[in-house]
């Protein structure tokens, strides 16, 4: 009988050490290491055995040169911001790990998956949810397919069982060769392997339990999707070895008050990490949203002080947003500053340098901004927008729905070029407005004859003041 190993992980990053630690070397937390149970690495090898194992040859070197660069067959599916997040589809023997917190609408999204690929057989493996509860989502999402299949098992071993079976049944009826087309686990934290002598959710499990995952996706072709928990400061609950196992990290993001959410790319070695798509819940499922400017931007019935649009880009994709303020008089002694979707100190800046360069006294006002949408913005160009919203609401002018913003605005008060400005611009075209404000240093990368927006070129802030309120 072998003798068993006892390990020592740290749940907050996975760092393995001999003995206990009231401090994680690597990560600098405390109280973080628990005791594991594992056997000697000889024995803890993967669970996926395929039945006829290829002849194995020694590998070599070979010439960059000799090498072929084909593109990779992907697999389209149905939901075209899904194909987008992915780099333009699903890569065959791919593993894909999908994040978000509770209730954000991660197995909504698999599932609505699994039920739109009606030309594979996709195998839904549940270690949470019982099956009713799984039909009783799929019948309100309103999708019907008979080749989806579920399973409730925690037990990779048991999990590849089944697999083994189906494959053989599907090649035996004449499905093809490739009887299983998907397989998506829901969720990673909740399976545990037999080689692993330690609970579900420990860093050894999810280790191993995601090594033969990834060995069953590679030998086979067959694409793998897990479901994975986030911790409460955001990140995904496990090791950090388990999101550079996996090939494609995704991100689903949104407030549980709102009814939109986004898909970000975190990791993806088969595309770019600049895509996001965009869905609404609802009722039904997720519906896509192929033009995010729709759901940032209010119906006004008429024109309102302190609303102001301005150009953003979320990834590589433009979006128009509106930004809101309310500047008021100072009912206590120190004024308020608040900011929704927006950084809080650099509202604080933007605010010094209309009270220094324009000479607006914001010092006893209470200012609160908000970004429409319940989006957060991280793009500087957005500052031209935020400004004009200021201004607009100190002065109680309003700016017309028809004029849009891109600019940077800096402590002298000038106005900065922003990146992919031709992108924002043709946006705005295409949307309708009639006036967009860009700084004059981004002239030189557009051509304005290819545009019917007239574009507005400016260099400081107090061009804006003079041309939309004076």
């Amino acid at each position: 009988m072998e003798k068993v190993k006892t390990v020592f992980f740290c749940q907050n990053c996975g760092v393995q050490a001999a003995k206990w630690l009231g401090k994680c070397p690597s990560c600098g937390e405390w109280n973080t290491y628990q005791e594991e149970i594992i056997e000697k690495a000889t024995s803890a090898g993967p669970g996926w055995k395929p039945e006829k194992s290829p002849s194995k040859v020694a590998n070599k070197f070979s010439s960059i040169a000799d090498i072929s660069s084909e593109n990779e067959t992907r697999i389209i599916t149905p939901d075209n911001e899904f194909n987008r997040v992915l780099g333009g589809g699903i890569v065959p023997g791919s593993l894909v790990l999908i994040g978000g917190e509770p209730g954000i609408g991660k197995s909504t999204l698999l599932l609505q998956l699994a039920l739109s690929m009606e030309n594979m057989n996709v195998y839904y493996v549940s270690g949470e949810e019982s099956s009713s509860q799984i039909k009783m989502r799929a019948d309100r999402i309103k999708y019907k397919n008979d080749s989806c299949f579920l399973l409730n098992e925690t037990s990779t071993q048991n999990i590849f069982t089944q697999l083994q079976i189906s494959s053989k049944n599907g090649s035996e009826t004449g499905n093809g060769n490739l009887s299983v087309g998907m397989v998506i686990i829901d969720s990673i934290q909740s399976l545990y392997s037999n080689k692993i002598d330690s609970p579900a959710g420990t860093v050894s499990q999810i280790k191993q339990c995601t090594a033969e995952l990834q060995q069953f996706a590679k030998e086979t072709g067959v694409p793998v999707f897990l479901i994975g928990h986030i911790t409460k400061e955001g990140s995904i609950a496990g090791p950090k070895v388990l999101e550079h196992i996996v090939d494609t990290v995704l991100q689903f993001e949104g407030d549980q008050h709102y009814v939109y959410r986004i898909l970000r790319t975190i990791k993806n070695r088969f595309g770019s990490t600049a895509e996001l798509g965009i869905y609404e819940m609802r009722s039904d499922g997720l519906r896509q949203v192929t033009n995010p400017s729709e759901i940032l931007l209010s119906q006004r019935d008429k024109e309102l002080s302190g609303m102001c649009i301005a150009s953003t880009l979320e990834g590589l994709r433009p979006m128009m947003i509106e930004t809101q303020a309310l500047v008021s008089h100072a009912v206590y002694g120190t004024p308020q500053r608040t900011a929704t979707g927006f950084d809080l100190r650099r509202l604080s800046m933007l605010l010094a340098v209309l009270e220094k360069r324009c000479g607006f006294k914001f010092a006893t006002k209470d200012v609160f901004l908000n970004i429409a949408g319940g989006i957060r913005v991280e793009d500087p160009a957005i500052d031209l927008g935020v400004v004009g919203a200021l201004i607009s609401s100190l002065e109680d002018i309003a700016i017309s729905s028809k004029i849009c913003f891109a600019g940077e605005v800096g402590l002298s008060g000038e106005i900065r070029a922003v990146s992919r400005i031709e992108q924002r611009i043709a946006e705005a075209d295409k949307l309708g407005f009639e006036t967009i404000f860009i700084s004059k240093f981004n002239q030189k990368s557009i051509s304005k004859n290819n545009y019917k927006i007239n574009i507005s070129m400016i260099s400081k802030v107090d061009e804006v003041v003079t041309l939309l309120f004076k």
